[in-house]
């Protein structure tokens, strides 16, 4: 998770690295380079201009400044068809810091207007890959931090067109080496374009190996050469038009797989039993918004903190009230020895400092505005939401239509749409179906096998004393407690696995007060047991804590005639156009919106914004393939389903 910054020196303006003592644009004209090398061999003002396709793909390695990102977003404002969606993909081994960043763009003032919003989401980068969407979804950027080699094996997508930027390869050789090479043909289709900077022969070697055609066409300025091409091979990706789709549930999961794709122009109908969204767990007074680390890298510390980053972002974007939603910063305290462990391990991984940091008692004490009594993380730009009131952001879209004190009873395939029923009555039909109903995915035939378990959970609801209104952060432990929000506290939540009772118990209070003994005297002694108001609700949770999200197979189909062992691509009995998201516990507010962005990219067939070990730990076909002794097919089951899914045009 560690990244390297770049480390630059300044000469007239420009920047410099001294990691690679090289320039990042030319000092004649880098707009003037960058439309000669890229834009201009890339062919993309004709491709746009002329464009048939919903979404269009570049992806680049050395995204440095983000020049070339900018000049691809302005001219994609000017020549693209106001429906489509560029996705710009881009590697960065070392990139700028922030301030760096926005010193080096203040060079080009024809493109301030752009730029000032790429800084306003340039933050917190680890290693991984970041999702950064503008233009209401018309651009969107998926940043690469790490190896180009490396990022892009782990890539699920089809590259229309390529920038083959970064320095010089006698200054970095590192990037320049087959590997690059082999995963661009691996991520390209036949007439797949690509532009670079430089002639070198070794460049143009590696790609003609790796089945590029490549040409010497003129440089640019005082460079005589540089090289273009296209890919030799390669069916281009199955494609259809946005169409229509059906979410069942109108919690948090299902709201924002519903605004995930009709975001993309899909018309979405949400099915919500109850007489509005967000009436279950998603209907908590307030949620915590912060990533639950581990002590080293793991599937799911990467999942939780693209889930964090991509939700922060996402809730500026969605512009809630300043009362809905809060980035206060969070304190999670080493409340024993077991955490004080894992709160020192983790502030030794090396994440920015703007999205975690290790702070004395002391230090936290000021922080938090109380007295605290250990040790802490430090998440400054962490805080809570309301959930209702983020559901509703969600909702609130013109492809979006609700229907409401609906309950489907049972779901069935019919003539190539996923009709969802009612008893004898016919709620709507779809090619695509997206469950996101929690346990009650289990009372469908189709979901039946999934391992999904409830949890019940009670909140408790206090009014604020004197004492706790001087709180300013959210405070955690093995629980947690907001800063006075209109007046009140909420605190919680209990964990109880398989109880499905949502009656509000006088003992689960107690277990709420006796959590806050952890943080503060003075919290646990400001609130009365009498005082509390209380929620329960159920989350529902799988065996290994990671939520299911994609599509789903025929899991009696699957059992009746599995694949050969031996098989390292079978053909697996998908239910095309049946797809989940579903299982996030209790940290859907942190992650169910980036789960849906995964699931949404997917059928529409665009850049994945997760890695494809993530992906692959979050298939929701993964404890049945493992039951049946198919779990070697786990690992690559992304490659297989991208297969299945449907692709926009």
């Amino acid at each position: 998770m560690q990244t390297s910054n770049a480390e630059l020196r300044w000469q007239d303006g420009q920047p410099v690295s001294q990691q690679f003592d090289d320039v990042y644009f030319s000092r004649d004209s880098g707009l003037a380079e960058t439309h000669h090398v890229f834009i201009h061999h890339n062919q993309l003002e004709q491709r746009w201009q002329n464009l048939q396709s919903s979404h269009f793909t570049i992806a680049e390695t050395g995204f440095g400044t983000g020049l070339n990102f900018l000049c691809a977003w302005d001219l994609w404002l000017k020549l693209a068809p106001a429906n489509a969606r560029l996705h710009f993909v881009s590697c960065e081994k070392h990139p700028l810091k922030a301030d760096d960043l926005k010193q080096a763009l203040e060079f080009w003032p024809s493109l301030k207007t752009l730029s000032s919003q790429l800084i306003e989401q340039y933050h917190s980068l680890p290693s991984g890959m970041h999702r950064l969407v503008f233009e209401q979804g018309r651009v969107v950027l998926t940043l690469l931090i790490g190896d180009a080699s490396n990022m892009l094996s782990q890539l699920h997508a089809s590259v229309d067109a390529w920038f083959l930027d970064g320095f010089a390869p006698a200054k970095n050789p590192e990037m320049w080496q087959p590997a690059l090479y082999a995963q661009m043909a691996r991520l390209s289709y036949q007439n797949t374009s690509f532009a670079t900077f430089t002639s070198a022969g070794a460049v143009r070697r590696g790609l003609q190996e790796a089945g590029f055609k490549v040409e010497k066409v003129a440089g640019f300025g005082s460079k005589r050469e540089m090289l273009c091409g296209s890919f030799g091979s390669g069916q281009a990706p199955a494609s259809h038009t946005p169409a229509k789709a059906l979410v069942i549930g109108g919690g948090i999961a299902g709201c924002a797989s519903s605004h995930a794709l009709a975001s993309r122009g899909w018309q979405v109908t949400l099915i919500e039993r109850h007489a509005g969204i967000a009436t279950e767990a998603s209907g908590n007074p307030a949620g915590m918004l912060y990533p639950r680390l581990a002590m080293q890298e793991t599937v799911m510390s990467r999942l939780a903190l693209s889930g964090f980053l991509y939700s922060m972002r996402l809730l500026k974007i969605l512009g809630l009230a300043p009362g809905d939603y809060s980035q206060c910063g969070l304190l999670q305290l080493a409340f024993d020895a077991r955490e004080a462990e894992r709160c020192k391990a983790i502030s030794n991984l090396g994440l920015p400092t703007d999205i975690v940091q290790g702070v004395d008692v002391n230090e936290a004490s000021r922080i938090a505005g109380i007295p605290l009594t250990k040790n802490a993380l430090y998440f400054p730009h962490a805080g809570w939401v309301k959930p209702p009131a983020f559901c509703e952001a969600l909702s609130h879209h013109p492809n979006i239509q609700l229907k409401l004190s609906k309950q489907v009873i049972r779901i069935e395939k019919s003539h190539g749409l996923w009709q969802a029923w009612d008893g004898e009555t016919l709620l709507d039909e779809a090619p695509v179906l997206i469950l996101a109903t929690a346990n009650d995915s289990l009372h469908f035939n189709q979901a039946a096998h999934l391992p999904l378990q409830p949890v019940r959970g009670q909140i408790s609801v206090a009014p604020a004393s004197a004492f706790s209104r001087q709180l300013k952060t959210v405070l955690c432990t093995d629980g947690y407690i907001s800063p006075a929000i209109n007046g009140n506290h909420c605190m919680g939540a209990t964990f109880s696995p398989d109880d499905t009772a949502l009656d509000i118990r006088h003992e689960d209070h107690l277990l709420n007060l006796k959590m806050l003994g952890k943080m503060s005297a003075g919290l646990q002694q400001g609130f009365k047991p009498e005082d509390l108001r209380g929620r329960a609700a159920l989350r529902v949770a799988t065996a290994d804590y990671l939520p299911l999200v994609g599509a789903l197979m025929d899991a009696d189909a699957l059992r009746l005639n599995p694949p050969r062992h031996y098989s390292k691509t079978p053909a697996l009995p998908y239910l095309e156009g049946l797809y989940i998201n579903t299982g996030h516990g209790s940290k859907g507010i942190t992650q169910a919106a980036f789960c849906a962005e995964i699931l949404a990219s997917a059928i529409c067939g665009e850049p994945l914004p997760a890695d494809s070990k993530v992906v692959a730990a979050l298939d929701p076909n993964r404890f049945l393939l493992r039951k049946l002794g198919l779990k070697h097919l786990v690992k690559g089951l992304t490659g297989l389903v991208d297969k299945q899914l449907p692709r926009a045009v």
